[in-house]
């Protein structure tokens, strides 16, 4: 049990950390109440938390080409969509290994937030990453002489074959496939897989369940009343017929969903009476993903009260399928992401769990570089964000692609063919999660089609 002086103490000395390159100062005020939480974790937890970009996000103009042979092919083939090159100074990444062929990358404008992170090591950029089923050249796509995900370039098939190695209609994905190797080091099995923003097949196990929660807390089954038609006897007699067993097999199994909803809301009420949102202060008001991730880190911040070693979180935003519209919609969309995660690792560093909880970012697809009107059309591979205490960060892991149509690394348009699957993304992530390599393939079915060496890419 840790003092007020104790935590106060602890505070000082994290909120100090949080002075990244000197950026972090407008996350920095009014931090007091989150020491309250600092330490609380067990010292052998891991979060993983995937931010899921539901639409399709456009890589090009997330992560544009900065050198400035580079940006000229990314500006003529952009035409109306491109950055402005003068707009990309502030958001300039400078990797501790520069890139080859001098090549350089910048953060759209309205990512700013995320700069400092990066600067201090604990972000990482992974390029073209994309969903496969073995690696594929240029030439093996066009004579289709190897395996590919299939329906490519299709907004729900995609993303199911991102988050589960399987098209639409997938039972479970690789994040609750984690869960069912790890779920038995918790306390409570349920609070393993938790999803803040509705159902995704990513946290579905074979046995392990994804536990939803709202983005105030966990969700109450009856509304937690009390009374049911002004009577106390009639809603106790409704939640006993809810949870008692019974004969028949179907009613036996609803009852246990039941009881096992209304046990678990209420430890996890208790839990987050102790960590009230007052004490997450970091976190700007009028974005949802902000407030999903605000949970999350409500969540963490009890996750030893809960028992809980290892939990898996997924949180999204949508909106990113702008075939349309781009130029005024996308900044807005990324600002939103990166002032999320960006108050969501403040937070995790003003804890102190920082380097326990690695968050991540997914997507569709990434689309075509070619504009199509004011906006781009469903593409393949993307670039993604890896951030947290643990992160090799200041890096760009894998190898920048040709830019332009009918490159090596273009199958139309400009669309990108992955030169990092999705499984190696995440088997990367899961080998730091506590995944074995042995269990490597029942998590990711797909890894075997893949030499071992490149199972673990290096970036956290």
């Amino acid at each position: 049990m840790f003092t007020s002086d104790q935590s106060r103490r602890a505070f000082l000395k994290r909120s100090a950390a949080l002075g990244i390159a000197g950026g972090a100062a407008p996350f920095v005020t009014n931090l007091a109440a989150i020491g309250e939480a600092a330490a609380a974790t067990a010292s052998d937890y891991k979060a993983l938390v995937c931010v899921f970009l539901f639409g399709g996000n456009d890589y090009a103009n997330t992560l544009p080409p900065y050198d400035q042979a580079s940006y000229n092919l990314y500006a003529a083939a952009r035409q109306n969509l491109a950055h402005g090159r003068d707009t990309l100074a502030a958001t300039l990444l400078n990797p501790s290994t520069a890139l080859a062929g001098g090549r350089q990358y910048a953060l759209s404008p309205t990512m700013a937030p995320l700069v400092p992170i990066f600067d201090a090591g604990r972000m990482a950029v992974v390029l073209n990453v994309g969903t496969l089923v073995q690696p594929t050249t240029k030439a093996q796509y066009t004579a289709n002489s190897v395996r590919l995900p299939p329906k490519l370039f299709s907004h729900n098939d995609q993303q199911s074959y991102w988050q589960a190695s399987n098209p639409e209609g997938a039972t479970s994905g690789w994040g609750g496939r984690m869960g069912d190797l790890l779920q038995s080091g918790n306390g409570t099995a349920t609070l393993t897989c938790i999803n803040a923003t509705g159902n995704a097949v990513f946290l579905s196990g074979r046995t392990a369940i994804p536990y939803s929660v709202g983005t105030t807390g966990p969700i109450a089954l009856l509304n937690n009343g009390s009374t049911l038609f002004g009577s106390t006897a009639a809603a106790s007699t409704l939640r006993t017929l809810m949870t008692g067993t019974n004969a028949n097999m179907f009613a036996n199994e609803h009852a246990t969903v039941s009881k096992r909803a209304l046990d678990t809301y209420a430890q996890v009420n208790a839990a987050l009476a102790s960590a009230p949102v007052a004490n997450f202060p970091l976190f700007p008001t009028g974005n949802n993903l902000a407030s999903q991730l605000q949970i999350v880190a409500r969540l963490i911040s009890v996750s030893q009260e809960l028992g809980a070693k290892r939990q898996v979180f997924f949180v999204s935003q949508g909106g990113f399928d702008l075939h349309d519209n781009l130029l005024a919609q996308h900044p807005g969309l990324l600002g939103n992401v990166a002032n999320a995660i960006r108050a969501f690792y403040d937070t995790t560093v003003a804890l102190g769990v920082a380097d326990r909880v690695t968050t991540f970012t997914g997507s569709d697809f990434g689309r075509t570089l070619q504009s199509n009107d004011d906006g781009s059309d469903h593409g393949w591979g993307g670039m993604h964000f890896v951030a947290g205490g643990a992160v090799n960060g200041r890096r760009f892991y894998g190898t920048p692609p040709a830019i332009g149509n009918n490159t090596p690394d273009d199958v139309g348009q400009g669309r990108l063919l992955p030169t990092i699957s999705v499984d190696q993304y995440a088997s990367t992530l899961a080998s730091w999660f506590g995944v074995s390599a042995s269990n490597m393939s029942t998590v990711l079915p797909n890894i075997g089609n893949y030499n071992p060496s490149t199972w673990n890419l290096g970036f956290v």
